[in-house]
């Protein structure tokens, strides 16, 4: 890991030149280490900036250390941005980097007046939830079975590819005073989803523990999710991590 970084050197930019875009591919390798199969090849990350898309680089000087790529979404009377892959090489992790690719995203969709963006991710990967749900103020409320199919990413263990559906409503009030650090109350009627947080661990050492771990947890979250609870906390605790879900409406 990179010895307290100096986040002021840390610089984002717009990636624009075919050059830029394709330092993406080796980061991907580095991040996710799965085969070629695997890889977004460059032309998909310059599609997505002609289309209205985000292809943002994170630089420590002219050393790229991250990026992420977003494709612009529709739904009936909205438009958004969906956040496909977000990284950040392993010596700069945790070091704040992600938070500034996710800010500088949240601005640009601003200044262009998107107020959601969205993304997924693995609600095995406990560092991702924390960051998604605590730090940035986003919700949850869809789950979505073996999204991608079967990856040869080492994160993923051979499992499905099981995700959450991030929402991030990036002009709420909620949001803004969270990224001012400020925790939102809980209410009363809180449901929690507990998990170990030795997951990562049991993903490698216990590959049927792990399948089993991960269907409960489909369960659990596909009925709260009917009810309807979306995931508005998160919790690391000694041993486990829970999820907290709350009646919400946006």
């Amino acid at each position: 890991m990179v010895d307290r970084l100096d986040r002021t050197q840390v610089t984002i930019r717009e990636l624009v030149a075919e050059s830029q875009v394709r330092a993406c591919l080796e980061l991907q390798k580095t991040v996710w280490q799965g085969a070629e199969l695997d890889i977004v090849p460059h032309h998909i990350f310059l599609v997505a900036q002609r289309i209205g898309g985000q292809v943002l680089g994170a630089f420590d000087h002219d050393r790229m250390i991250g990026f992420l790529l977003a494709f612009p979404g529709l739904r009936p009377g909205r438009v958004y941005l969906h956040s496909h892959m977000t990284a950040v090489l392993p010596s700069y992790q945790n070091q704040g980097v992600g938070r500034q690719l996710k800010l500088a995203k949240r601005t640009d969709a601003l200044a262009r007046g998107i107020a959601l963006i969205e993304w997924t991710f693995d609600p095995l990967q406990l560092r991702n939830a924390y960051f998604n749900i605590v730090r940035l103020g986003a919700v949850v409320g869809q789950y979505l079975p073996n999204a991608y199919g079967q990856t040869t990413s080492s994160l993923d263990a051979g499992l499905p590819t099981d995700r959450l559906v991030a929402r991030w409503w990036i002009s709420e009030p909620r949001v803004q005073q969270i990224l001012d650090g400020h925790t939102p109350h809980e209410g009363k009627a809180a449901q929690r989803i507990r998990l170990s947080k030795r997951i990562r661990e049991v993903c490698q050492t216990d590959p049927e523990q792990a399948r089993q771990i991960q269907l409960h947890l489909r369960t659990a979250f596909e009925e709260l999710f009917k009810k309807p609870f979306v995931v508005t906390g998160f919790e690391l605790r000694e041993d486990y991590a829970v999820y907290v879900l709350e009646k919400y409406e946006n």
